[in-house]
């Protein structure tokens, strides 16, 4: 198992012993797990968990879309300003692709 998968299986098994102390299944857990599909993502589930206590399913997997949705815009805007950040290099330095010879 290398490094990576142990911090993503301790992150994981923090979320199932928070999510299992409330009296929810710890497949619930495992399925948010997977759909967060990053240990920090999973971190900062297990912090709602155990500071809100929510007490229905409903809750749990709405925090969780929230959570995932705002990852996801996240790399929506990150993608953009790196768009941006190339238009603006190829504006400011020339058309990329122009051959020197034809000047």
């Amino acid at each position: 198992m290398t490094e990576n998968q142990r911090i993503w299986a301790r992150s994981r098994d923090r979320l199932v012993a928070a999510v299992t102390a409330l009296g929810f299944h710890a497949e619930l857990a495992e399925l948010m797990a997977r759909q967060l599909k990053s240990p920090r993502a999973i971190d900062r589930m297990t912090s709602y968990v155990r500071q809100a206590h929510p007490t229905s399913e409903e809750m749990l997997v709405d925090e969780m879309l929230a959570i995932c949705s705002e990852i996801d815009a996240w790399r929506d805007r990150k993608a953009s300003l790196d768009a941006q950040a190339k238009y603006s290099a190829m504006l400011y330095y020339g058309t990329l692709g122009q051959d020197d010879d034809d000047a």
